[in-house]
């Protein structure tokens, strides 16, 4: 029979694990306070805790600073550069995993241009699109400056390293034998590739989707040098409420909280894989 004792040991683990909830939820809190408040209640000395809850932020950011296309936009982009990301990145790393063409100097370069910081880049891309977008062709595939495409093109590029060297591990952790068996039944290369290698491969499919998302979602430098006011995003948008006439803390924390929201519905759906994920491949023999 257990001893239902509670040691002393046991309270102050927990209670250290409250103290670090605290600290990392607190944050947030005051965002999703700094939203409802009205202006009089934001800037009081000292801060205030009990208010009169008010979504008139809400109303000005989606109204007044027209956040709902940032949303839009951001939601396009990010979304289709994690589709093609994901798909490239599985054929690739799938490759690299079962063929290793360049005995891993190819899967290093790659890693390599992911280290490049994006301000060193971010020249040439503004170049080509610039150029790209007077043509016909770019004007139709709407790939050019101010334009969804180009942001579409710029985090594919930069997202993919990370995606191929991410995935490669989940490939080669699937037992060639399956694949083999898979052929003797009478599957293609493709076929197998599709009925068999990606549904084991899922939990690090998920994970690449969440990070690639992430990572589109929330980059600002490219948004910001590649867009003007069509294509703009949220990290974009949200730095708008920042001007030398002030800053507007309410309608900012209001976006910051919608920028909050669809990533954290997005992780919590995924959250089963995203776990697995994690581990999957983790110990090795």
């Amino acid at each position: 029979m257990q001893s239902s004792k509670v040691s002393l040991a046991d309270i102050v683990r927990h209670a250290l694990m409250l103290l670090v909830l605290v600290i990392f939820l607190f944050p947030i809190y005051w965002m999703i306070a700094t939203s409802l408040k009205a202006p009089e209640d934001i800037l009081t000395r000292p801060p205030t805790w009990t208010f009169t809850p008010t979504f008139e932020n809400y109303r000005y950011a989606f109204e007044e600073a027209d956040f709902g296309l940032f949303i839009g936009n951001t939601l396009l982009v990010a979304g289709l550069s994690t589709v093609l990301v994901v798909i490239f990145g599985s054929l690739a790393s799938y490759s690299f995993a079962r063929f290793n063409p360049g005995d891993g100097h190819l899967m290093f370069f790659i890693l390599t241009t992911r280290m490049m910081p994006g301000i060193a880049v971010i020249i040439p891309f503004f170049l080509i699109f610039r150029e790209i977008g007077n043509t016909e062709v770019g004007k139709f595939l709407s790939i050019g400056l101010d334009r969804p495409g180009a942001l579409v093109i710029a985090y594919t590029v930069l997202n993919l390293p990370f995606a191929i060297w991410l995935m490669h591990s989940f490939f080669q952790d699937i037992p060639k034998e399956l694949e083999h068996s898979a052929r003797l039944d009478g599957y293609g290369r493709l076929q197998t590739f599709v009925r068999v290698v990606l549904p084991l491969a899922a939990p690090g499919i998920a994970v690449t989707a969440i990070f690639s998302l992430m990572f589109a979602w929330n980059e600002f430098l490219f948004a910001f040098i590649l867009t003007r006011d069509v294509a703009r995003t949220i990290t974009v948008g949200v730095s708008g409420f920042i001007s030398q006439q002030g800053i507007l803390w309410g309608p900012l924390a209001a976006a910051a909280v919608v920028c909050v929201v669809p990533m954290l519905l997005f992780a919590l759906a995924l959250q089963r894989y995203m776990v697995r994920g994690l581990t999957f491949g983790a110990v090795r023999g």
